[in-house]
């Protein structure tokens, strides 16, 4: 039994430090099949990256159950992590290149449009795991015991199978014939299309974002007590970069949404427009987090400010501008004799416009309910009415009865929505600060909509959540005004 459990210890430092080794002589194979196509080669490189995932997967989990005394074993395990990334991402950024020039030289735009963002995703990867590492450093020399949170969790989790993913993908090479079961499996894996590696990756990319924005919710003023010292006006001009970068990846989120929606990608721009809601939350919690929302000592409080003008801006683009053009793209191209030459510019102007309307009662309001919005705010409206566009778009048959019901009833939903959106009365409450306080709520919607965004039933989810949302105030307007403003269970 001890020579057992010595051998579990034994094992830890082995997935620990055996990783790099393992992703360093899978670059070397994807080296060798960049020169010479061995799909032999390929199948070798594949295996040592997939036993690379399967380390990073359980490391963690030995490490904590059989190596409890060894000090350093946590920092290890992030040494290497950065280790394995720095090595596995470029590689999959190369990759991705090289398979449009020698394996699929006749690619299609799409298909550039991936390799490209793979290298935004590769850099975006690597940004994140030196700022993560900086602030760290910050929280350690302030005696506090870096913390990880779920989307740092799900990141960690995320990243090595996406890494073996790109892997499969980008160096792929095609063989004709009977070939042994276990390259079949992984020819299946890399002619996944680039459709369904879209979805994965701005999955990805949207919670590397988040974890960033957790690092500095976190330990954000333990880094400036170092930088500023006693210079206040210092300190918050630093500051407000954090949220206001976050405030334009709202905006850059919105404006792909319209890039995929030219393409014929429903889905990919949904998600985009998710994580343009996922930044609108984590800009306006990190900027209270932080002290920003409070005046400094001995100057008077301003209603209106940089950051919520340039907040509004970023809003306008991705809830009203990007949904009404979405919108506009979808139904101009819907084959359908007897709707083609309607006017769908008006819906979508009517939508724009109250979008508009409601962006600017909602900055002037000087008498807000905390933790509810007064009418239905402009992120879900977004998300309500581009939701049964995802079904309209994959319809085989627009043409059809059913077809043309659903896009007359995507006209009518535009401007049912802009009137709600200014509705006042109705209370609706804080999605995101309902999800803080109920984990339990964000990871059932998580799972639901990972299982429904590879189907054909994606739309009908999503649409289904926002139904719920829109009912909400039924049973949300008996929720105490303090208790809904309150952010992960702690009063603002």
């Amino acid at each position: 039994m001890l020579k057992k459990k010595d051998m579990l210890k034994t094992m830890t430092p082995v997935l620990v430090y055996g990783r790099p080794l393992l992703v360093f002589a899978g670059m070397l194979c994807a080296l060798a099949v960049m020169l010479n196509q061995n799909p032999d080669i390929y199948l070798v490189g594949t295996l040592l990256f997939f036993a690379a995932m399967v380390f990073d997967l359980v490391d963690g989990w030995f490490s904590a159950r059989f190596g409890p005394e060894i000090s350093f074993a946590a920092l290890a395990d992030r040494v290497m992590d950065r280790v394995v990334y720095s090595i596995a991402f470029p590689l999959v950024a190369v990759g991705v290149m090289w398979r449009l020039h020698y394996i699929i030289p006749e690619h299609s735009r799409l298909e550039l449009v991936h390799a490209v963002f793979v290298f935004l995703l590769c850099i975006t990867v690597l940004i994140r795991d030196n700022f993560a590492h900086f602030m760290r450093g910050f929280a350690i020399r302030q005696a506090l015991e870096p913390e990880l949170r779920e989307l740092t969790r799900l990141r960690t989790a995320v990243a090595a199978p996406l890494a073996f993913l790109l892997y499969v993908h980008a160096f792929h090479i095609p063989v004709k014939g009977d070939v042994f079961f276990l390259y079949s499996a992984v020819c299946w894996l890399g002619s996944l299309s680039v459709r369904n590696l879209f979805i994965i990756e701005i999955v990805f990319m949207v919670i590397n974002f988040g974890s960033i924005a957790v690092y500095c919710r976190k330990y954000g003023t333990y880094c400036l007590d170092a930088l500023c010292v006693e210079d206040m006006a210092l300190r918050r001009r630093i500051l407000a970069a954090f949220p206001n970068a976050l405030t334009v990846m709202n905006a850059m989120m919105g404006l792909l949404a319209v890039f995929f929606a030219y393409q014929n990608k429903m889905t990919e721009a949904y998600l985009l427009l998710i994580g343009a809601a996922v930044f609108d939350k984590l800009d306006g919690a990190m900027a209270r987090r932080l002290g920003l929302t409070e005046p400094l000592p001995g100057t008077e409080a301003r209603h209106i400010t940089f950051g919520g003008i340039m907040d509004d801006v970023a809003d306008a683009v991705s809830f009203c501008i990007a949904p009404a053009w979405i919108f506009y793209i979808c139904m101009s191209g819907y084959a359908n004799a007897e709707t083609e030459n309607l006017p769908y510019w008006i819906p979508a102007l009517i939508y724009a416009l109250s979008g508009f309307a409601r962006l600017v009662y909602f900055t002037l309001d000087r008498f807000p309910v905390p933790g509810f919005f007064k009418g239905l705010p402009t992120p879900a409206a977004a998300l309500f009415v581009t939701a049964p566009l995802i079904v309209l778009t994959q319809l085989k048959s627009p043409a059809s009865h059913w077809g043309l019901l659903l896009g007359y009833f995507c006209t009518g939903l535009m401007i049912f929505t802009a009137f709600l959106m200014n509705f006042y009365p109705v209370r609706y409450i804080h999605i995101g600060r309902f999800m803080d306080r109920n984990p339990w709520f964000t990871w059932i919607n998580l799972v639901l909509m990972v299982v429904f965004v590879f189907t054909r039933y994606f739309g009908y989810l999503v649409f289904c959540q926002m139904v719920l949302y829109l009912l909400s105030p039924l049973i949300t307007h008996r929720v105490d005004p303090k208790t809904a403003a309150m952010e992960a269970g702690k009063k603002k």
